[in-house]
Parts: C-alpha cells; structure tokens; sequence
C-alpha cells in the first residue's frame, strides 16, 4: 500500500470524539445532544463507545452528577483545540472574515442584545452576525467566535473575556404587586428560572436576607421568569440589564432596589476566534455596556 508506512494505528470514530468534546465542554449530555443536532441516548452511546475503544473511563460519578476522570481531564482540551482549530479554518475560508458567529444565552439575547442589533447593523452593514442560541451553563459553542452571556468574576481575568457591564440583581414586580405587597415585597409569589434555579439564594446572600421557605414557580429561562412577572404572577430575582427598560417605563419595580453580584455580563472568544469583525463587535458591546443607566440603590430600609 503507498500509504501503509504513514499509518500509526486507526483513530476512535470521529463521531465519537465529538460526543465526548461536546459533553465534557457543555458539562451535560443534554446540552451536548442539543449543540449537535442528535438525541441524548445518542451522544450516551457514542461516549460509552468511545470508552470502550480507549480502554479507559472518560467520566464518573452519578448519571446527573458527572465529572471527568483523569483520563477525560488530559482528552478533553486537546480535543477542544483541534476541533476550534477546525471550525476556525473552516469559517474563514467560507466567510471571507465579515461574517460574525455568536453563541449568546437565550435571555441576554432576548431581552438585551437583540433590541440593540438594529444600531450595530445600521453602523457595521459589512458584517454579518449569524446568532445561535448558548446552552444555560456552557461558556463556549462548536463553531462560535464568541459567546455572549454573564459569567462569574472569576472568569473576567481571562484575557479572552471582555466584560461589559457590571451584573446587579434584585426583585422585581408588577407596580400593583408592589403595592400589595408593600409591607413586605418578598411575600409574594415567588418566582424563579431553571437556567439560574440559584438566583434567590444569591441575592439573600448578599442582601443579608434569611428568606422564609417559600414554593418557587419556575420557568425555564430568566427571560420568562421576567415576562410572568410582567404579568403580575408575582416576584423575581433579574439582572439589572434585562429589567431597565421595564422599570424605567414603569412596567416594573425593584421595591428593594439592585444589589451588586460577583458576576457581569460578557463577551468570551474562542480561542483563533479573533477577527476584524469580532474586534468591531466588542467596541460596539463595549459602547452599549457603557449606556446602560445604573440601577436604583437598595433604600435605608431595605433588608
């Protein structure tokens, strides 16, 4: 054979390696199945193929508690390099560098950045942004330049994040909610979201609240939560960022006014992500952070 001397033994099933990039990075196989199109057994079996192949277990753990094994820990950002290198390659060649692809969390896109894209396409009519949905807990997306989504403050001193507003959270409700409530705001209804099920919990700690056990209705992203609480289903806790149009039109209120959070809201490229029109994205997100009024302070009396 011309090429037998090249051949340093067969590779596991592309497919498989995939899987397992997917899951490892997403952190679920949910989440996997959904960035590649397949079904969650799907990408099970593949991974379990791919264990079988390499001889070694890749994961550990309970079945919704997984974590990566030594041997997954040394696989996972090797395989994440080159399959970026891959996607970056292949993006450029097809779209001559303008064309901009983005992965952005469903209710920063919703609620914050979607309203805005009419003015970045006014001022940049060169670039074209091609936005995919970014799973709740994934900082990174097969194929994306960049995600856009908020992150913990631990993450803001990678030098591939660019935060552009700081994250404040507080409850807010209905104006006649509020005034229903007005003896005590956190006695109404509370409402929660699956995609930040901690948000409570967060904001008590750091407003120095024991809230009482409560029933929680959630929703499956924050920007429904926000939504029922436009609706007068009751309370939530929400970013300053995708509540301020609401509160300055009066739509909503924030009776106990916003708190600073250990996070912000910011842009994360991938690695080889970089482009002239991803540089001409930031410094717009930048700009737009920068307009984003500051939030109502917590009054004297607020617990």
């Amino acid at each position: 054979m011309m090429f037998e001397n090249l051949t340093f033994g067969a590779l596991p099933s592309l497919n498989a390696l995939r899987a397992f990039e997917a899951m490892a990075r997403t952190g679920r196989a949910t989440a996997a199945a959904e960035e590649l199109h397949v079904t969650h057994s799907a990408v099970s079996r593949q991974v379990k193929a791919l264990e079988a192949s390499l001889g070694v277990r890749l994961f550990q753990g309970p079945k919704h508690r997984l974590t990566l094994t030594p041997a997954g820990q040394e696989l996972a950002p090797a395989l994440t390099r080159a399959f970026d290198e891959i996607a970056a390659a292949v993006r450029r060649l097809k779209s001559e560098g303008e064309d901009l692809h983005l992965a952005v969390n469903a209710s920063v896109s919703v609620k914050w950045l979607i309203p805005r894209l009419g003015d970045f396409a006014a001022k940049h009519p060169d670039i074209q942004l091609h936005l995919e949905e970014l799973a709740s807990q994934a900082t990174s997306h097969r194929g994306a330049q960049a995600v856009v989504r908020i992150v913990p403050a631990t993450r803001l001193a990678d030098p591939l994040a660019s935060a552009f507003i700081p994250n404040h959270i507080g409850p807010v409700m209905t104006p006649a909610l509020a005034e229903r409530f007005a003896r005590d705001p956190l006695a109404a209804p509370r409402l929660s979201s699956q995609s930040h099920p901690q948000g409570w919990a967060i904001w008590a700690a750091i407003a120095g609240v024991e809230l009482a056990p409560a029933p929680e209705q959630p929703f499956a992203h924050q920007h429904f939560a926000m939504d029922a609480a436009l609706a007068g289903l009751g309370v939530a806790i929400l970013p300053w960022p995708l509540v301020a149009q609401a509160v300055a039109e009066g739509r909503l209120v924030a009776p106990l006014g916003f708190r600073r959070a250990e996070s912000a809201f910011a842009l994360l490229a991938a690695p080889g992500g970089e482009s002239r029109a991803l540089t001409v994205f930031r410094k717009w997100l930048t700009a737009q952070g920068r307009l984003t009024p500051p939030p109502p302070a917590p009054s004297a009396s607020a617990p």
